[in-house]
């Protein structure tokens, strides 16, 4: 086949494909909210979208493809927004030579020190931009560590017990955060120094793509890495640990790996989350959000694909801030029944997902089947075999 056939053939087989027609929906749905709702619903969805993602893709690389049934995917997420609230403030602070020990989770304290270190942030690009790389640095090491602490259960639990262990382990990093006043401020949230702040009121404009840059680039990482020898490890533990066990692989290593990695990119993203609300109060740090929701996405996206991830956490994402805003006016009537339209939200949330598992089973984008080596490998191994007979 000649360049100009294959390429076409590659364009025609994108326009049938099922991710391109989803990207015509939300483009439609995100069209339709900005000419109603404006520039801010649009900007809050696509910082959602970024944050989520990242979150997701870390779900998916553990559960998705290496088959941990992760339901603690909100520890991770805590260890890093923790981590950013706890630890870069405090650097800030002491070379400031400002309160940096216990007292600066103080809400009384903390209140005064943070606008202190946001007005020096402000005034410095390079600072700011070193300050942003040390709460992702230190995000993803207080991430990787709770992801090898958590797979120390891996070694003894499978399946059911495992997940269990771990959602466990969640709540258990949330209740200390809460009743552990130095970490976080405890039942007191404490504000995290912003550099963003440099930007003034176009903040949320620049936080936009500073995050959809930093979700691209863990994007192209797990990409790669799904398709190394690790991450072809990690599937085949997935489809048949016993044949796994029996080839001679480290099951224990194996899931250290994907759960150590899969960690320190969630707890990136949830130390994004606490820079892009300003905030971190471990009460607000549930599994609803950052175990459930993130399940949700995956599953409405596909499991054990990371472009249908990112579809899902768009679509639900916008199809969640629609209900959200709309629904009083497009379900009011109900109250003449007694219904509240306000507690409509996960109904219609959870609706959503049923009728998308009941029609596409497999989510919006399924992971394609492929081959342990390139096609090209394959018809140059088989070749050679013709010749040698």
């Amino acid at each position: 086949m000649s360049t100009h056939g294959h390429f076409a053939e590659k364009f025609k087989d994108i326009l049938l494909g099922r991710a391109f027609h989803m990207s015509l929906i939300i483009f439609v749905l995100l069209a339709f909210l900005y000419f109603s709702g404006g520039t801010s619903i649009i900007l809050s969805i696509l910082i959602q979208v970024a944050v989520f993602s990242i979150i997701t893709m870390s779900l998916n690389l553990e559960a998705g493809y290496t088959g941990i049934p992760q339901f603690g995917r909100v520890a991770a997420v805590i260890a890093g927004a923790f981590a950013v609230g706890a630890i870069p403030g405090r650097i800030m602070a002491f070379f400031m030579s400002l309160p940096y020990g216990a007292e600066y989770a103080s809400d009384t304290v903390n209140v005064k020190l943070v606008p202190q270190i946001n007005a020096v942030l402000a005034g410095s690009w390079l600072l700011s931009l070193g300050f942003l790389l040390m709460c992702i640095v230190i995000a993803g090491a207080a991430g990787a560590l709770v992801g090898w602490l958590i797979s120390r259960p891996a070694i003894r639990l499978k399946e059911a017990y495992l997940g269990i262990s771990m959602l466990a382990i969640g709540d258990f990093l949330m209740w200390v955060g809460h009743n552990w006043n130095i970490i976080v401020g405890g039942s007191v949230p404490v504000y995290v120094p912003d550099p963003f702040r440099i930007f003034g009121a176009a903040r949320f404009n620049v936080i936009v793509p500073a995050f959809f840059l930093i979700a691209i680039i863990i994007f192209i990482y797990l990409n790669r890495l799904v398709k190394s020898p690790l991450g072809r490890n990690f599937r085949m533990l997935r489809d048949n640990e016993l044949s796994a066990s029996a080839a001679g692989l480290d099951i224990v290593k194996v899931r250290t790996q994907s759960l150590v990695i899969g960690a320190c990119i969630a707890a990136i993203g949830g130390g994004l989350y606490v820079i892009y609300t300003g905030s971190v109060a471990a009460i607000g740090m549930t599994r609803l959000t950052f175990t459930f929701w993130p399940w949700a996405y995956m599953m409405l996206g596909a499991i054990g694909s990371n472009v249908g991830v990112f579809l899902g956490v768009f679509l639900l994402t916008i199809l969640r801030t629609m209900i959200i805003i709309y629904r009083s006016q497009w379900f009011g009537f109900l109250q003449a029944a007694g219904i509240d339209p306000l507690w409509l939200e996960y109904t219609l949330l959870g609706a959503v997902i049923i009728i998308v598992i009941l029609f596409l089973p497999y989510g919006l984008v399924p992971e394609k089947v492929r081959p342990m080596l390139p096609a090209n490998r394959v018809k140059k191994v088989i070749s050679q075999k013709q010749m040698q007979t």
